[in-house]
């Protein structure tokens, strides 16, 4: 699929410093529309005592403090073009409180879709949203669509029905995104659906799909954090269209297969979308990994063990994905030419990406015995089938019940370095900080040379790797990643979906060592079974 007239090629570009790895990497096609887009990775003030309530005058003054860097970086980001900003999740108060300890945190927040408010030009039509009101104006001030994470409260019915949602105490407390126009107004209100380990916060009573729309690039979905493991609302909305993904996260790293810019970076390939995420920075609960991804470019942050704690601000220009907007591109080049990009480009079913590679050979995952010497090795607290790669080169196939994965590989150890690696394969529903069911193939650098050291967490490698990784899955919903040395993303030279299940992803030419290679899929219609 074309995406539109002045189509033009970006080179590959990876900058990694000695402390900070921080990379632009783009391929592919980039529309005249465009815009400017931010997130930011904040360094969190805490409450060092989120366990003990505080009055609301003490509350406001803690978030005064992350909302000064807040403002601070919206003035950046405006001076760099954005015209619009993501905070993380949990940015503005931080986490780890009770239901009654975070009450001094809250605002009650309307719903943009049945009133118009402003709160910078209205700030007394309702009491207690001193923070709605600061958000708004620093929105209005710069002149950008700003997107935060606060908490909020709602009211709801005191009922005897046992089938009520309401809580005793007769409101609802909900993980919220609020979304503000350039000029203040505020535009959109989410209440995050999958909560991960939130005691202070409700789960909404219906799953909310919610987008705003932009004068600059059509319309956004938002969703939260875990919410990006889930159907709802997450793929519920790329499958109404929403091409473009709002994602404030305080997500924790976990190695090898949920690195934050790894999932990042492995959704906007799978569903084809742009992701704008922004994460906490926070090394006591392993927060870090923020970027702006579309299918043909990841410009991220992700720091590393050792470096200095602070927040970072990234600023890019990004391709228009809207579906309307795409439409009204390749109607103006109608009669012109058309050109193509040999790198992944995503087709219009999203779920499913192709290039003009030559085909994968006829020998497939299922027509390839299992390779002998599999064991079995706790991987993310999941039992994954394993074989070793005990050759620089071959070919190598297992099976976790009826689901097989398949490589090809070419390894090149640098100097004199000893790497055990090893296939993995998973096909269950995982069932530990949380539950969703899985088929992974997954290509891992094993922490030490021992076979029951594969499956743990790595983030170096020197080993670079030419690989086919090809598994038959049973979903459409497979998210694709490859992660180097010192958690660098690299974007696969071919990703391939057929119609009957088989997902390959080929890569060479490595610029540093494999870390993790996943093809990561989805079951979502067995989550619950």
């Amino acid at each position: 699929m074309s995406l539109g007239e002045g189509t033009m090629f970006f080179l590959v570009l990876v900058f990694l410093t000695s402390s900070i790895t921080s990379a632009v990497v783009q391929t592919g096609p980039v529309l005249d529309s465009s815009y400017v887009a931010a997130v930011y990775e904040h360094n969190l003030i805490l409450n060092p005592e989120p366990h003990v309530p505080l009055s609301r005058s003490a509350a406001l003054q803690h978030m005064q403090r992350n909302l000064d860097i807040y403002e601070e970086q919206a003035a950046r980001a405006a001076q760099q073009g954005a015209q619009i900003l993501v905070f993380p999740e949990d940015g503005l108060q931080g986490f780890n409180f009770t239901r009654s300890s975070i009450s001094g945190y809250l605002e009650t927040i309307p719903d943009p879709q049945k009133e118009s408010w402003n709160p910078c030009t209205e700030p007394d039509k309702y009491n207690n949203t001193e923070v709605l009101q600061r958000l708004s104006c620093m929105a209005r001030r710069n002149n950008l669509y700003l997107v935060a994470n606060m908490a909020d409260m709602q009211p709801c019915p005191l009922t005897t029905d046992p089938s009520s949602s309401c809580p005793p105490d007769g409101h609802w407390q909900f993980n919220t995104n609020v979304v503000f126009r350039s000029d203040g107004l505020l535009v959109a209100r989410y209440h995050k659906n999958n909560l991960y380990f939130e005691e202070s916060f409700d789960t909404p009573p219906q799953p909310e799909i919610i987008t705003f729309d932009t004068p600059f690039a059509g319309k956004f979905g938002l969703i939260i954090c875990f919410d990006i493991l889930f159907y709802e609302p997450t793929v519920n909305l790329v499958e109404k269209g929403v091409r473009q993904l709002i994602f404030p996260t305080a997500w924790m790293n976990q190695l090898p297969l949920l690195d934050t810019i790894q999932f990042q970076r492995a959704f906007s390939l799978g569903a084809n979308v742009t992701l704008l995420a922004a994460n906490l920075r926070n090394d006591r609960m392993i927060m870090t990994g923020s970027g702006i991804y579309t299918p043909f470019s990841a410009t991220y942050h992700h720091a590393l063990q050792g470096d200095p704690e602070a927040g970072r601000l990234l600023v890019a220009r990004v391709p228009v994905l809207d579906p309307l907007w795409v439409r009204q591109g390749e109607a103006k080049e109608e009669g012109g030419v058309r050109s193509e990009s040999t790198s992944s480009t995503a087709t219009d079913s999203g779920y499913c990406l192709k290039d003009s590679c030559d085909p994968p050979p006829a020998e497939t995952a299922s027509s390839v015995p299992p390779s002998p010497d599999t064991f079995i090795s706790s991987m993310m607290y999941d039992p994954f089938t394993f074989v070793l790669l005990k050759e620089t080169e071959g070919e190598v196939n297992v099976c976790n019940g009826t689901f097989c994965c398949h490589l090809q590989y070419q390894r090149s150890p640098q100097g004199d370095s000893k790497e055990l690696y090893a296939l993995g394969a998973f096909s269950g529903t995982h069932t530990v900080n949380g539950r969703y069911a899985l088929q992974v193939c997954a290509l891992v650098r094993c922490a030490g040379l021992d076979a029951s050291s594969c499956g743990q967490q790595v983030e170096e490698a020197e080993s670079k790797m030419d690989f086919l990784l090809e598994g038959n899955f049973g979903t459409k919903y497979v998210y694709p990643s490859i992660l180097a040395n010192k958690l660098a993303l690299e974007q696969p030279e071919h990703l391939d979906t057929s119609a009957d299940g088989r997902v390959t992803m080929k890569h060479s030419n490595m610029t540093a060592g494999l870390v993790t290679a996943c093809l990561y899929g989805r079951l979502y219609h067995l989550d619950n079974e």
